[in-house]
């Protein structure tokens, strides 16, 4: 990895996503070039880090935004916005080798001076405590059913485990709570692999399942004779795949494409770790993690899409609880997804605490004081926006459309712009440009659409 000789020669020693006393790789800037002492990662391992740091909660809703923007008009935006992140990775890696600097935090420092520096950590904290509050929300929502899956029909009466909000707090207390607590959370990165295949056996399930509910739906699963008095016409057209679909809640499908996309923050401490790290090395790594989980999120949407088209349900495993509840692929599906989120909260919210310590008190010596209450704040704000948020997709839309646009193709352009030596004529400098005013123009008009619809619909 190169640098330029003209370039900061502050390279930043905190090559994770952790805490400062927790780095176990550490670069070091001697006779003008950066050595590791760590050991490498093999490129495979670095492109399924990546792709854990990509797929999340957001691979639960893009069905939703496929029925709110058609089969093609989905596959577009969803290519363009995996293109541009890809991009965006690009450039930070070309600032990463001309500055050696391999933190976010610290790019926005160069760029724009302490203010840069500010407004890079607020983001992180807002989109990973976004990023927490839509997996404590599918907990909230998926948890009675998963509980109810195991008991007899006989069982399944009125209890203090149907309630979701109780459950989360009792989870978040018992389970998050204590592994986010801890100073040193490293050995929850072997269950990265296991969260993968979840994901995965997440999308065959909803494949296998496009066969198994019948079409057309009925309007009220809870009433079987609804199915008996749809006409043929009425059948034809629920039945009937849309290509392009434009309406108010197409507002919500780019946003969450970017909420699902974001891996960013991740892009620097996995190329530090990288064996035999350099630029193009890097960029492969992005590139094959991108267009695989690009994959995994066409076919899963897609499958889901098509199982229940205009009906699609914005949290899309619920749409599975009204036809097959005690489905056994359904039953499990569902717990594997709950593991994946359980383990992957802890792990979100320790770039949300550092963020948060960094902008307080800057790299002061660590404090158990203040990483219990940075901890505690944390979580309550995460466990107040799951209970009471009333849908998913909310998350998605504002927080996709705010800080996940700013660190998505705001920041990345900005930073390049500011930093980088070549001309404003140049082909990275012209696509800087552009990948700022996208990235505005998705922000703005989406968040401006969410908003509106808040207003009519109360």
């Amino acid at each position: 990895m190169s640098i330029d000789s003209n370039s900061n020669a502050d390279i930043c020693t905190d090559c994770t996503t952790q805490d400062t006393d927790e780095n176990e790789t550490t670069s070091l800037l001697i006779n003008g070039s950066v050595q590791s002492r760590a050991r490498g990662a093999s490129f495979f391992s670095s492109v399924f880090n990546l792709m854990n740091a990509i797929m999340g909660s957001g691979i639960l809703g893009l069905a939703y935004a496929m029925a709110s923007t058609g089969i093609i008009g989905f596959c577009i935006l969803l290519t363009l916005v995996s293109s541009l992140a890809a991009y965006s990775i690009h450039l930070l890696l070309k600032l990463c080798d001309q500055t050696g600097i391999n933190s976010y935090e610290d790019l926005g420092g160069i760029a724009l001076k302490y203010p840069g520096k500010v407004l890079v950590g607020i983001a992180i904290i807002i989109q990973n405590i976004g990023a927490m509050s839509s997996y404590l929300f599918i907990l909230k929502l998926e948890l009675p059913a998963a509980i109810k899956g195991f008991l007899t029909p006989d069982n399944t009466g009125d209890a203090w485990y149907d309630d979701g909000r109780w459950l989360l707090i009792l989870v978040t207390l018992c389970v998050v709570l204590p592994l986010a607590m801890l100073p040193r959370i490293g050995f929850l990165g072997y269950t990265s692999s296991l969260a993968f295949c979840f994901m995965l056996y997440f999308t065959v399930v909803v494949v296998v399942k496009k066969w198994s509910i019948p079409c057309p739906l009925p309007h009220n699963a809870t009433t079987p004779s609804s199915t008996n008095q749809q006409t043929s016409n009425s059948s034809d057209s629920e039945c009937a795949p849309k290509l392009f679909v434009l309406s108010r809640e197409s507002a919500y499908a780019v946003p969450t494409m970017a909420f699902s996309f974001l891996c960013h923050t991740a892009v620097l401490p996995i190329y530090c770790e990288l064996e035999r790290p350099t630029k193009a090395r890097m960029q492969s790594v992005a590139n094959v993690g991108i267009s695989l989980s690009f994959l995994v999120y066409l076919v899963s949407a897609l499958f889901g899409y098509l199982t229940f088209y205009a009906h699609v349900n914005s949290q899309l495993l619920l749409g599975y609880d009204a036809y097959m509840p005690r489905d056994i692929m359904v039953v499990t599906v569902r717990l594997a997804i709950l593991l994946s989120v359980l383990l992957t909260v802890p792990l979100i919210h320790f770039p949300a605490r550092k963020a948060v310590i960094l902008l307080l008190r800057g790299r002061r010596p660590f404090s158990w004081p203040v990483h219990v209450f940075a901890t505690l704040t944390i979580l309550c704000v995460v466990l107040v926006m799951a209970i009471f948020v009333p849908d998913i997709r909310n998350v998605f839309g504002v927080v996709g459309s705010t800080t996940s646009s700013c660190l998505l193709f705001i920041f990345p352009g900005v930073f390049y712009l500011r930093i980088s030596s070549q001309p404003l004529t140049s082909f990275d400098s012209v696509g800087a440009v552009l990948l700022v005013a996208f990235g505005i123009a998705m922000g703005v008009t989406s968040f401006t659409v969410i908003i509106l619809t808040w207003v009519q619909s109360s």
